[in-house]
């Protein structure tokens, strides 16, 4: 068994008794995946379980410290955020089960919107009473919401791994983990010739997005393997004003604000365990799953989807041609794709 699957904790969550408060940062980049699918594993397995999500606008662990305002990167969310995560919601939840103390008035979940910046209550997570959103690509450049476009458009770029995409806006030290990038501004990335971007009209009227994304791509390569990167933008109006912790350097307006991304190499597109080499030239189905968001797109704000195959330094780069072990690659092996 690979060592991933070892450690892998979902497989023991079985038959729980006590009640479960999981909490997670939609901006944590360490471990986003935990959280969330500690709450839906409990969910399948103990449905009798007490079992409450809570997803705030933080960071790795933000929730237990509080800075006054409430920032990630360049974007504001309020106010003592984690200070009523605190009081409001773990103080009473301890005081509830531990202490016999109090009402445990708790809904199922407790999410944090970060489009309309505010809390929301449900009932179930992903909420029933938000509908699906399906978004379209087009020529052009065209992102379209809820109706199918060209079917036959075909959309190229050459990836390069002597000229990868970088992962921030802005260059960043040596660091354990990056975070910063994950709301980090998009407007280098969507100039480059190598990501493709695609954008909807300014919206008329706000759409929110709730629970799990995937992205559904069918690729055609010169090479043998590659990386995809997905990404959700947020696209600010031109007139956004700036916020009062922001640089001197940073412009709000037109601001484009990763909302949730994700990296699929592309040998592991039909297994994990099992990696294979692309055919050149054959089209192929790769399914990209995103992490779960709640995010409203307001009215006067646009969607924007960006596609790409390196994200360097944070992710390594991926030869392109298909090699058993990446990190054994000689730089023959380097190729354009």
């Amino acid at each position: 068994m690979p060592f991933w699957q070892k450690r892998n904790i979902l497989p023991h969550l079985n038959n729980i008794k006590p009640a479960v408060l999981t909490v997670g940062g939609w901006f944590d980049a360490e471990d986003l995946y935990g959280p969330l699918n500690i709450y839906k594993t409990i969910e399948k397995t103990s449905p009798g379980a007490k079992n409450t999500i809570i997803m705030g606008p933080w960071g790795h662990g933000d929730w237990a410290g509080e800075k006054g305002k409430s920032t990630h990167n360049h974007i504001y969310f309020g106010d003592s955020i984690s200070t009523f995560y605190q009081k409001d919601i773990e103080r009473n939840f301890f005081a509830f089960y531990l202490k016999d103390a109090g009402k445990n008035e708790l809904p199922e979940a407790y999410m944090f919107d970060t489009g309309k910046k505010q809390w929301e209550k449900f009932e179930q997570w992903p909420p029933e009473h938000i509908p699906p959103v399906q978004l379209y690509f087009g020529q052009n450049g065209r992102l379209s919401v809820n109706k199918p476009l060209d079917e036959k458009a075909v959309f190229a770029y050459t990836s390069d791994p002597a000229k990868p995409v970088p992962y921030r806006s802005q260059t960043e030290g040596l660091t354990f983990t990056p975070r910063a990038f994950m709301s980090d501004d998009q407007r280098e990335a969507s100039r480059r010739p190598d990501v493709l971007t695609f954008e909807t009209d300014t919206l008329a009227d706000a759409v929110t997005i709730a629970g799990e994304i995937l992205a559904k791509l069918k690729v055609a390569m010169s090479g043998t393997d590659g990386d995809f990167i997905v990404k959700l933008i947020d696209v600010y109006p031109n007139n956004h004003p700036n916020y009062e912790h922001n640089a001197k350097n940073i412009v709000m307006g037109g601001y484009q604000q990763l909302v949730r991304s994700e990296v699929f190499r592309g040998r592991f597109r039909n297994s994990f365990s099992n990696p294979e080499p692309f055919v050149p030239g054959q089209v192929t189905d790769v399914n990209v799953p995103l992490q779960d968001i709640l995010h409203t797109f307001k009215k006067g704000h646009r969607i924007m989807i960006q596609v790409h195959s390196t994200w360097f330094p944070y992710i390594d780069r991926n030869p392109q041609k298909y090699v058993e072990n990446i990190y054994k690659a000689d730089e023959k092996d380097f190729i354009k794709s």
